[in-house]
């Protein structure tokens, strides 16, 4: 597998209070999330992942900005996601009070593109990329190209390089389960350019 990158840069509004996710070697880690708006005035609600000593830098309502990495896990307890992504936190920089919402990918395509139109006839293609990890592991990543970069990516192959730069954006949809039907939320990266050793 290509040699991976995986960087994000966020700047948003504190929304709650984190509530403990997991520990690991005896350190707690707490989710929070995070309203980054978009220009056209809608906003994304982005889960982060922060470790115990982060959180007195952080409150309901209060600005953070963070850099890290957009990790995946695999919930295998049966209930809710299969495939759980958040921000990892690496660390908490001084807010610069605008938003930012950027993220940087190397990895390599995991499974075939898929390619459609809307009903109003602009191309979307869907794609899952494979980003290393130290430790022989790996992030498994969704992301969405539009118009001619849906185009230019629907002709890649499952085990092709990519590298990338966008966003990462939050959707609802809706879900219909044995309880009937639930709104749920997806994250997804948006693609917005394909770096040059790539086109």
């Amino acid at each position: 597998m290509t040699n991976g990158r995986n960087e994000v840069l966020l700047e948003g509004t504190a929304q709650g209070e984190p509530s403990l996710s997991h520990e690991a070697r005896d350190v707690p880690f707490y989710r929070l999330m995070l309203e980054v708006p978009r220009l056209s005035g809608q906003s994304d609600l982005l889960p982060l992942l922060l470790r115990g000593d982060m959180l007195a830098q952080v409150s309901d309502g209060a600005r953070v900005r963070v850099s890290g990495q957009f990790r995946s896990y695999n919930n295998r307890s049966g209930e809710g996601r299969r495939l759980v992504l958040s921000v990892y936190a690496l660390a908490l920089l001084p807010p610069q009070d605008e938003a930012c919402n950027r993220i940087t990918l190397v990895g390599a395509l995991c499974k075939p593109p898929v390619f459609r139109r809307t009903p109003l006839g602009r191309s979307i293609c869907d794609l899952m990329l494979a980003v290393p990890r130290r430790c022989g592991r790996a992030d498994y990543l969704p992301l969405i190209a539009w118009g001619q970069l849906a185009a230019r990516t629907a002709a890649l192959c499952v085990g092709d390089p990519l590298a990338l730069s966008g966003r990462i954006q939050s959707r609802l949809y809706r879900k219909v389960t044995e309880q009937g039907e639930e709104v749920r939320t997806a994250y997804e990266v948006s693609v917005m350019e394909l770096s040059e050793e790539e086109q």
